[in-house]
């Protein structure tokens, strides 16, 4: 037999067949969705892919219709999206938004009790868990006044405090501090990293304050327009505290806000 019809019969070896390797945990994961509000009409997400890791801050970027807000509803559970999948591991995140929407005609402590209230926790329970919750946020001794005798700044604080009282170990924030001024916004800045870290929570955040971004998230994520979709991304490794002045956030601020007008300009064009 020659060598070459030696060759043609050797039987052929084939790769051994390697198992996928194993998905890392995530707190939210969101799979290939594409949101469709009207027909006909552009989608205003589509192929939109996301990972939060447990106990990660994650901060949204993007300009103004790109979807941010829709993204954050799909993941809370308010809508529906036309495909794609998007799985939580909290059972229901809790959702903060721009505006505390606080009943007026309840106290500070009698907001955050709604909360508990909704997850059936006693009436006795409630009074002390509230007070407790409005000590992780600073305002220990203040559950009894009124919202109308509350700062902004103060009663921002008492929404986050009822978005702890869900119990949710994912946080959702729409633009939650947009409206505050410089000042009472930096000082919830430190509030929010402190109840973060201390609380283990994962977050994601939308804001169109690029400074916030870089110095609030561990990743911060830039999304496209026309149709919304991840097109950037930054890891940021800067020590906490950080603070809104510091040479590192002013750096990456830059960086991402560069990206963010290429961004705008090419669908401009």
């Amino acid at each position: 037999m020659s060598a070459r019809s030696a060759i043609v019969e050797a039987p052929a070896r084939t790769a051994p067949v390697r198992p996928a390797p194993p998905r890392l945990p995530a707190a939210v994961r969101v799979e290939g969705v594409s949101q469709v509000f009207e027909r006909g009409r552009p989608p205003v997400l589509q192929g939109m892919d996301l990972t939060v890791a447990p106990g990660e801050f994650v901060c949204l970027v993007g300009a103004s219709g790109c979807g941010k807000s829709t993204l954050l509803n799909l993941i809370a559970g308010l809508t529906t999206p036309t495909s794609g999948e998007i799985s939580v591991t909290a059972a229901r995140p809790a959702l903060m938004f721009q505006e505390p929407a606080l009943l007026p005609w309840l106290t500070a402590a009698g907001n955050v009790e709604l909360a508990l209230r909704a997850r059936g926790v006693g009436r006795a329970e409630r009074r002390s868990e509230a007070e407790r919750l409005l000590g992780v946020v600073n305002l220990a001794g203040q559950g009894g006044k009124r919202v109308h005798e509350l700062s902004g700044g103060m009663r921002q604080r008492v929404a986050l405090a009822r978005a702890l009282a869900q119990d949710s170990s994912v946080l959702l924030m729409d633009e939650p501090f947009a409206a505050l001024d410089a000042i009472t916004r930096d000082v919830l800045h430190q509030e929010l990293t402190r109840v973060w870290a201390e609380q283990g929570l994962s977050i994601v955040f939308v804001t169109h304050n690029v400074r916030e971004a870089a110095r609030l998230g561990q990743r911060v994520v830039l999304l496209g327009s026309r149709p919304g979709r991840v097109v950037r991304e930054w890891q940021v490794d800067l020590p906490h505290p950080r603070t809104i002045e510091s040479a590192g956030v002013s750096s990456l601020a830059a960086e991402i806000t560069r990206e963010l007008h290429q961004e705008i300009s090419r669908h401009a064009q």
